[in-house]
């Protein structure tokens, strides 16, 4: 990713877009045909040449045109440097070229986004049916199984996917229209004919610049994958903590964890990736800032692109491959997420008795009441809430001792879990 967004790729996305206009000119009739086989041929930069010119023109777009100049000039064919930037104000060049680097960008995170299902899924079918309990603020809950975190994980993978590629095609446009927009050097079929030979579609109407829409909506895009990986690392967190030990990220031979304290095993990687999450969701807020300009342009938004797009998309490819690596080598503990969830006793099948009771027949306000009160008490007294249950003759009366061990049974719980997979991976494991 970070070879997206070096100056020589940006300056050869430049030359590219030049080069398609002066060929697309060429098949008009604008430009010499022997011009542009010359351009094509022999129009080349040097980026130290171009910062050089750039100190003194303190305008890279100026820069670099007069560094192509001088590469057709020192290969003898100085008079078609005339046609190179014809009609075209620099940000026909500098926006459309960016369109280049954005899709070239949005491609590496599309198959990373299919790197990090593909683990998702592997493991997610690996532990379909790892029994843990469910938390909710927090607390027990009812069982579910670890597998189905995963297929939480995997489904929301999938719609980022989607969001992405849509977000991607969105910016997949330039535009050739001048310097307000009104095509008054060009016009709309030259700026179709230089798009089409850049795999680009031109954009239907612009000012000076591409309207930032586009843009806020992908960086916005790249927010919302990076909250699923934060998602994902902060599970592994919550998990790795001494308390719980369901799970933990993978922790190499050798590997240290405090400088103090030797036992200790961090969650280092799912707190960075928590952490740089952050860092993309505040770029986000500076592309919607982006979007209002004066008038036709003006370059506010510029300098921060130049910051923003970089780092969303480096640190989108960044931290998609370190999740993928978490997720893939994490540590995953079914016997003590059942110790965990048999640790109170019975007490998480409290929303199975009360129902099990209104059905035999007793009230649903009166069945509350009951279950509440041995579930306080064996909450606060680290009781044994099931074997009260089966010793509490009001309910005795109404169920059997066949009815209350299906009441406490987590298969029972958790029958319909074949059918959600089915509903995630229609195509099986």
């Amino acid at each position: 990713m970070g070879a997206v967004w070096t100056d020589r790729n940006k300056f050869q996305q430049w030359l590219e877009v030049e080069l398609a206009a002066s060929e697309a000119l060429a098949e008009m009739g604008v430009v010499p045909v022997e011009d542009a086989v010359l351009l094509r041929r022999h129009a080349g930069f040097d980026v130290d040449r171009i910062f050089e010119i750039e100190r003194t023109t303190r305008h890279d777009v100026i820069a670099f045109t007069t560094a192509v100049a001088e590469s057709m000039d020192a290969a003898g064919h100085a008079g078609s440097s005339r046609w190179f930037h014809y009609g075209m104000t620099s940000n026909d060049v500098v926006d459309t070229a960016q369109a280049l680097q954005l899709v070239q960008a949005g491609r590496i995170i599309v198959e990373g986004i299919k790197k990090l299902q593909a683990v998702l899924k592997r493991r997610a079918w690996e532990f379909k049916d790892a029994v843990q309990i469910g938390r909710t603020h927090g607390v027990h809950a009812e069982p579910i199984t670890f597998g189905l975190k995963l297929a939480i994980w995997y489904q929301e993978a999938g719609r980022d996917l989607r969001r992405v590629e849509a977000a991607v095609e969105d910016l997949r446009v330039g535009k050739i229209s001048g310097a307000v927009g009104t095509f008054a050097h060009i016009g709309p079929e030259a700026e179709e004919r230089i798009c089409a030979k850049l795999g680009l579609e031109p954009a239907p109407v612009a000012s000076q610049v591409i309207q930032r829409d586009r843009h806020a909506h992908f960086i916005a895009t790249l927010a919302t994958l990076t909250a699923l990986l934060e998602k994902i690392a902060l599970e592994v967190r919550h998990l790795q903590r001494t308390e719980v030990r369901e799970a933990s990220e993978y922790f190499a031979r050798g590997q240290k964890g405090s400088s103090a304290m030797p036992h200790k095993k961090n969650p280092i990687v799912s707190e960075q990736i928590c952490g740089l999450a952050r860092v993309v969701r505040s770029n986000a807020q500076a592309a919607f800032e982006n979007i209002a300009l004066w008038h036709e342009r003006d370059i506010s938004h510029s300098s921060v692109e130049r910051v923003i797009l970089p780092d969303s998309t480096i640190l989108a490819d960044y931290l998609l491959a370190i999740t993928t690596n978490l997720v893939d080598k994490m540590f995953v503990y079914p016997e003590r997420m059942l110790r965990n969830l048999e640790s109170t006793r019975g007490l998480v099948f409290s929303g199975q008795l009360l129902l099990d009771l209104a059905a035999a027949g007793m009230l649903r306000e009166k069945a509350y009441a009951i279950v509440q009160q041995q579930a306080m008490q064996a909450w606060d007294e680290e009781g044994d809430f099931r074997a009260a249950i089966e010793a509490h003759p009001e309910i005795t009366s109404l169920v059997g001792p066949e009815t209350l061990a299906n009441t406490f049974s987590v298969e029972r719980q958790l029958k319909h879990v074949d059918a959600i997979f089915k509903r995630v991976f229609p195509e099986g494991a």
